[in-house]
């Protein structure tokens, strides 16, 4: 800690709190302490911490070849690759190393499709008010909450902001220079905020009468996480273009962007690249990662789970009158409480769970896919006794 204090640039508030060691949705610092891990890393630990299949996939690969660059064809890149198109509407991907810069990679990517399509003038993108993609420039004028923008100006043209779940400002905010709409299936940072399925497919019928592209920023909902391969399959709507990070690597850093054909065709060599983007060690991690995502049971586990919580914590709204709504998808879900809930989060980390606080107010849970219904049981103990206390 004194290290970090001393020599990293303070851009985290961090918790006083070293971890040494994971094993599944487990957690232990540096002085020994045992905590139930439901933050995993800000929902990236979709398998839990260590999981064996990733670590031997990583063990294998570093053994043999970590990075050669894109000069070259790059198998574990080719085989995520395939089964990232065929668990998916897209065609084509192309590999990064974070969220962010997946989203940068769409926001080039639907500028050059509609240019090629619609002409110079087509560069607007429409996006959600209390959104989050990301940190870069333009990851973060992309996103609908200004204070993630302060002190950053100028920002880069060619974005619109709109409220989320309301298709007629969307419908009003659509002019001669857009070119797309992007947006999160399930909003995260504002504090897991799932879009109507009425409105993701007004969303999808106003591109289409538009020519317009459709973009959804699956970097946190992706992969699981709301109990279905991609979120957007929970509403029958397809977009042009996803983005993805987070879970892609089972815990190591890759991001990735796809599209369907027509519209990663616009890309041509040189459009776009990313020297580490798609190396192989951290393609072999997220092959190991999807596969047993796809194949071993996970978003079984993940429906069925998640609804034993979510039923569980609108059994704490019923209790506490300063719960005001519980909702989410699958293992990702959101308690919003009338209060700040940073206190709180506190003290769950004090008697053994992690959770974590979105947008001030509301308790954010995103544990790994892979636990029980008695790791929830352990954690709703742990909740339960620290509101009792708030509410006394």
């Amino acid at each position: 800690m004194q290290l970090s204090d001393k020599y990293v640039m303070h851009t985290y508030g961090r918790i006083a709190m070293a971890p040494v060691r994971g094993e599944g949705a487990l957690l232990w610092d540096a002085e020994g302490r045992e905590y139930l891990d439901f933050v995993a890393g800000i929902a990236v630990n979709c398998l839990g911490h260590c999981h064996p299949a990733v670590v031997r996939a990583i063990q294998e690969q570093a053994a043999r070849l970590m990075h050669v660059s894109n000069l070259y064809y790059i198998e574990p890149q080719a085989r995520l690759a395939e089964i990232l198109v065929e668990n998916s509407c897209a065609d084509r991907a192309f590999f990064c190393n974070s969220g962010a810069e997946a989203n940068e990679g769409a926001i080039k990517l639907a500028r050059k499709w509609a240019k090629k399509q619609h002409g110079p003038d087509r560069y607007e993108i429409i996006t959600a008010e209390n959104s989050f993609h990301g940190r870069t420039l333009a990851a973060i004028t992309a996103t609908g909450q200004p204070k993630y923008q302060k002190y950053f100006e100028p920002l880069p043209q060619g974005f619109k902001y709109v409220p989320f779940n309301d298709l007629d400002a969307l419908a009003g905010a659509v002019g001669p220079h857009t070119c797309a709409i992007m947006l999160e299936p399930v909003q995260g940072e504002s504090g897991v905020r799932p879009a109507a399925a009425e409105y993701l497919s007004g969303v999808r019928e106003l591109c289409d009468r538009n020519g317009l592209l459709l973009i959804f920023d699956e970097v946190q909902c992706g992969l699981g996480r709301t109990g279905k391969f991609l979120a957007y399959q929970h509403y029958g709507v397809e977009p042009d273009i996803f983005t993805l990070a987070k879970a892609l690597g089972g815990g190591f850093p890759i991001g990735a962007l796809l599209a369907k054909e027509q519209v990663a065709g616009a890309f041509a060599p040189g459009d776009h690249a990313s020297t580490f983007g798609g190396n192989p060690l951290a393609c072999a991690a997220g092959l190991a990662a999807m596969q047993t995502i796809v194949n071993g049971g996970v978003l079984e586990n993940c429906n069925r789970v998640g609804a034993y919580f979510k039923e569980k914590l609108h059994e704490l709204a019923g209790k506490y009158s300063f719960i005001r709504e519980v909702r989410g998808m699958g293992l990702m879900l959101g308690m919003e409480l009338a209060m700040p809930g940073g206190d709180i989060v506190n003290r769950c980390r004090e008697r053994g769970l992690l959770i974590n606080c979105a947008n001030n107010t509301v308790l954010r849970i995103v544990p790994p896919l892979i636990i029980t219904n008695a790791d929830v049981d352990r954690a709703l103990e742990i909740i339960d006794g620290v509101l009792r206390e708030q509410q006394a």
